[in-house]
């Protein structure tokens, strides 16, 4: 029953640890890779092949071009179209140019456009990712394996770092009910706080809990398979009431009821509480009916009945820990201020070989912090230097920031918080909206807890200059967290970014292009006279012949330069204009006003 989904596979463990998971996908690989190892060496050699042959196809090209200009130069009368297309070019007028400026504005400026909101709604620039996805194996670029040192060798070869980002999903042990706090959220404010991509991994959640174990499937339980993947709320209301008609101990359509159709929590206590009276011995009902009890009595107030039905659940099942149960038990003793008890919890879960958590970072922060924040001053602190328990607890809140670098913002309030969503990304925004939707009053009630935050959180930043391609106690920072914070969270949501990622390069190219292409159109229309003397400066002796040559060059690349802005005929055109008038003896103004 394991409430994890894989995005890529990566277990977050501080440095020098291997999970068997590693060993068990690694011998899996192998095996798939040995079991057809000829057609593997042909598709290596033929790939070899290619980007060795890259090398020496632009030179080859290059000469061939040449070859035939110099076999076709008689027989083509390339010199007599060049004359003639000298003279077609004379004949046009300065508006054309004008014009033409006007246009590679205008088109810089749409691509620039396209490029920013691609950027803010994908975080990364198009051009760059065309390139490096589609041209850069092509041109014989390396692929960023994905288990490159993830699977490094065991026997000390290499060390067993990730080279790709951890990014796996887990369910949110303290996520909220759908009909009593979800949906009521919807009415107020007609927003869905939940995405489709989450509903559906919960979907999945609840067809292995609740059905994945049975050997053959009664009629309610296949009614309630189709339930859980039913995309209408509804639609899966109906069906849970279906189930019970055929069977009225169907646990499983209780809990359903209860999650989707009570709302309010007294409610949906009631129905748990049916749903347990006829659960039976199904493992997998109990741990969650159990759990959404306890979790139903903190909500109502009865937080010492909560954590002791929390206890009393990881006793009887302490083979569970991936349910993240102590998760719970840690918000609840909070709650209580009972911090020599969450102490307690956190001595047996902060464990090297366990892996780690934002709540379990920040509550190991929040009690070191809270033993020294009532008294500590900056400017004191600064005059005399840091405590011994000062340094403790500021070491604990640079080891909480480097785990999960987006809490801050929402503990300091930087950032508006929403609705937590039903599964977490470790370390990104999801999990930092998660912790901190349930753990700021924990902290707002620790005097000085978030003053002290306030001034030390950004030192954590100092300690690791390159976070993504190196951590200090542990491994480095996942490079996938956006991507899958975007699916897990609301579009109304802001996504936070780690490390704070530079606008591309494209979209300042296009930006300035777009900006010095039309102050040109500008000056040249209102200003033809100093334009001309400003062209004949920089560029005095441009003939024709070099502005049909960048013209040609234009055509040739004319596809790449849609996407990186048309910049070629801005570096000829105001000196062949010039040339045109000198040539005629005429000056720039009457040049102008032919």
């Amino acid at each position: 029953m394991d409430s994890r989904r894989d995005f890529k596979i990566e277990v977050i463990l501080p440095r020098g640890h291997v999970t068997p998971l590693f060993t068990g996908i690694r011998r899996n690989m192998e095996d798939t890779a040995g079991s057809n190892p000829q057609s593997l060496g042909f598709t290596e050699k033929l790939k070899s092949w290619l980007s060795w042959s890259w090398t020496y196809v632009c030179f080859i090209w290059f000469g061939m071009v040449l070859i035939m200009i110099y076999v076709l130069w008689s027989p083509l009368k390339l010199q007599e179209t060049l004359t003639s297309a000298s003279v077609f070019l004379n004949t046009l007028t300065p508006k054309f140019y004008v014009a033409l400026t006007g246009t590679s504005s205008l088109i810089s400026g749409l691509i620039l456009i396209f490029e920013w909101w691609y950027f803010r709604k994908y975080g990364t620039s198009f051009i760059e990712q065309v390139s490096v996805s589609h041209l850069r194996p092509l041109l014989g670029g390396v692929e960023n394996s994905s288990t490159t040192g993830l699977f490094a060798s065991v026997n000390g070869e290499a060390e067993p770092r990730p080279s790709v980002s951890e990014c796996k999903v887990w369910r949110n042990p303290l996520n909220l009910f759908r009909g009593a706090e979800y949906n009521r959220y919807t009415w107020v404010t007609g927003k869905e706080p939940l995405t489709y991509y989450d509903m559906n991994l919960s979907a999945q959640d609840h067809q292995t809990f609740f059905t994945g174990d049975t050997p053959q499937l009664r009629p309610e339980d296949a009614v309630m398979q189709k339930a859980w993947r039913e995309r209408n709320p509804q639609a899966r209301i109906r069906a849970a009431y279906q189930a019970i008609e055929m069977n009225h101990e169907c646990a499983a359509a209780y809990v359903l009821l209860a999650e989707e159709e009570a709302t309010t929590i007294t409610e949906a206590e009631r129905l748990f509480k049916k749903a347990l009276s006829i659960a039976g011995k199904d493992i997998n009902l109990l741990v969650y009916i159990k759990r959404r009890l306890a979790m139903c009595a903190r909500k109502l107030g009865r937080i010492k009945e909560a954590v002791k039905m929390m206890r009393d659940l990881m006793k009887e099942f302490p083979l569970l820990g991936m349910l993240n149960i102590h998760e719970n038990l840690l918000e609840a003793l909070l709650e209580l201020q009972a911090y020599a008890d969450v102490q307690a919890v956190l001595a047996k879960y902060d464990d090297i070989s366990l892996p780690k958590s934002a709540t379990i970072c920040y509550t190991s922060a929040l009690l070191k912090a809270r033993a020294v924040s009532d008294k500590f001053s900056p400017e004191a602190a600064s005059r005399r230097g840091l405590s011994t328990a000062e340094m403790n607890a500021v070491e604990a809140i640079h080891r909480a920031v480097e785990f999960n670098p987006h809490v801050p913002k929402y503990l300091l309030e930087m950032k508006s918080l929403i609705l937590p969503p039903e599964h977490i990304l470790k370390r990104g925004d999801s999990e930092a909206v998660a912790y901190a939707f349930f753990h700021l009053q924990h902290w707002k009630r620790a005097e000085g807890a978030l003053n002290l935050l306030h001034c030390t959180w950004e030192g954590t930043f100092r300690i690791i200059p390159y976070p993504l391609e190196k951590g200090h106690l542990f491994y480095p920072y996942p490079g996938c967290t956006e991507t899958a914070d975007r699916e897990l969270l609301p579009s109304f949501h802001e996504v936070s970014v780690y490390p704070k990622k530079e606008l591309p390069f494209f979209i300042l190219f296009t930006a300035g292009l777009c900006s010095f292409t039309a102050m040109l159109a500008m000056l040249t229309h209102q200003f033809p006279e100093l334009m001309g003397v400003f062209a004949k400066a920089v560029s005095p002796r441009t003939t024709h012949l070099d502005f049909f040559l960048k013209c040609c060059r234009f055509e040739i690349y004319g596809n790449i330069v849609a996407l990186k802005c048309c910049d070629t005929f801005i570096n000829v055109h105001w000196a062949f204009w010039f040339e045109r008038s000198s040539s005629m003896g005429l000056s720039a103004a009457q040049f102008w006003q032919q």
